[in-house]
């Protein structure tokens, strides 16, 4: 992880503290009252409705993308997803700082992207957040984890219930706890 690319909140005088503006903490509620409300209910058919929601709210979408209604997407103006992204079902997008998709991705079911952590060498525990960049094409594998910070190469693959601990290259295939790579993409004839 590049130590540069972090934005540590320290306003935080305790560790129980919020680190987000009272304004924050409005957005966040409507927010996620309006997903619930309009949302989380919706069959399939009705992603232009999710994506019309979202758009309110502030995410960047692409065209052709798609979000499961189950999906979790923790504050949409973070994200941006550029075209023809597809989010599966219990995908979380914990976006407290901000997740780029890019275009032709697939984040599989229940995969966690996390864009914040603390910082737990202080005593408050200030929350730190780095943005997280997919590239194109990439697959990520179903309930993959993938920290703040790093970003996914173009063409990669994730494999399910791995640990994205670094970067990792384009073209590779990589897997496991903390996930390695396993083949260069080129060894499945692509």
């Amino acid at each position: 992880m590049n130590n540069d690319v972090w934005e540590v909140h320290a306003d935080q005088q305790d560790r129980h503290d919020s680190p987000w503006s009272l304004r924050t903490r409005i957005a966040i509620f409507f927010w996620e009252l309006c997903w619930a409300l309009f949302c989380a209910w919706t069959p399939k058919p009705l992603n232009s409705w999710r994506l019309f929601w979202l758009r309110a709210f502030g995410a960047r979408i692409g065209k052709g993308v798609f979000i499961h209604q189950r999906a979790r997407i923790l504050r949409p103006w973070n994200v941006v997803l550029h075209n023809n992204v597809g989010i599966g079902d219990r995908t979380a997008l914990y976006s407290l700082g901000i997740i780029e998709i890019g275009s032709g991705s697939t984040v599989a079911q229940e995969a966690y992207i996390c864009a914040g952590t603390h910082d737990f060498s202080k005593k408050e525990y200030p929350l730190m957040t780095a943005k997280i960049t997919v590239g194109e094409e990439v697959f990520i594998g179903a309930r993959a984890f993938v920290m703040p910070g790093l970003r996914i190469g173009d063409g990669a693959i994730v494999g399910a219930c791995s640990v994205v601990t670094r970067d990792i290259p384009a073209r590779s295939v990589c897997a496991g706890s903390p996930a390695r790579k396993i083949k260069d993409r080129a060894q499945y004839g692509q």
